[in-house]
């Protein structure tokens, strides 16, 4: 009996003593499906992105890039590569930006997705303008200028009437422009006007259809008509 359960006892520690033994981790490198005792795990870096992602950039306008960290297991830092040359803040669309980093263990890369659009700034400029407005009930000038306005969406069209100057604000979205009503006065009376419209792809013509009501005696009235500013 004695020999029975020394042999039992051997023969159990012998099991245990070969359980194979290997990463248990599925999230490791080296990870072992068949292993019964955990042995060392070995793991890639982990990169974290600076900002948001996706980020955004105004048409033209130079892109500043967070960045992101990179770091081992057991905290280390790692050196992280940065390879944004799909990007160009030239061209409207959306655009990929990669970063890398690489330790003994392998290499890891994320991406940020960077959204180049047309902004206030596309508009800013001096535009000329032809339209079938009337010259008397809705004056438009033929040599507006555009600047960009107090928000980061406005813009304002300078010298908006003939003659008579005023300014015009306006909104932006992308390639469509609003005109929410407004009043200008003309010592006579007063010009309510609204509209509506877009810039075309090229970003070099804008068009927009105006309401207008014009309350001057004898020249004044009220319409809708086209105007189309070129640069």
């Amino acid at each position: 009996m004695k020999k029975t359960l020394i042999f039992i006892s051997v023969f159990g520690l012998a099991l245990i003593s070969c359980k194979k033994e290997g990463c248990m981790d599925p999230s490791a490198v080296n990870y072992d499906q068949d292993a019964k005792k955990e042995g060392v795990c070995n793991y890639k870096p982990t990169i974290t992105l600076n900002g948001v992602n996706p980020d955004s950039v105004e048409l033209g306008n130079a892109y500043t890039d967070p960045g992101a960290t990179a770091t081992n297991i057991d905290g280390s830092a790692v050196a992280v590569t940065i390879d944004n040359s799909a990007l160009n803040v030239d061209s409207i669309g959306s655009y990929v930006i990669t970063y890398t980093a690489t330790n003994e263990h392998g290499s890891v890369s994320t991406n940020r997705t960077v959204n180049v659009y047309v902004g206030p700034g596309a508009y800013v400029g001096s535009w000329t303008c032809t339209t079938d407005c009337s010259a008397t009930q809705f004056p438009l000038a033929t040599d507006p200028t555009i600047s960009a306005g107090t928000t980061s969406n406005s813009i304002v069209i300078d010298n908006f009437f003939n003659l008579i100057g005023g300014t015009a604000n306006a909104t932006v979205d992308g390639l469509n422009i609003t005109v929410p009503t407004q009043t200008i006065n003309i010592q006579f009376g007063d010009i309510t006007f609204s509209g509506t419209g877009y810039m075309n792809a090229a970003m070099n013509q804008i068009v927009i259809s105006y309401d207008y009501d014009n309350t001057t005696p004898v020249i004044g009235g009220a319409g809708s008509c086209t105007a189309t500013y070129d640069i």
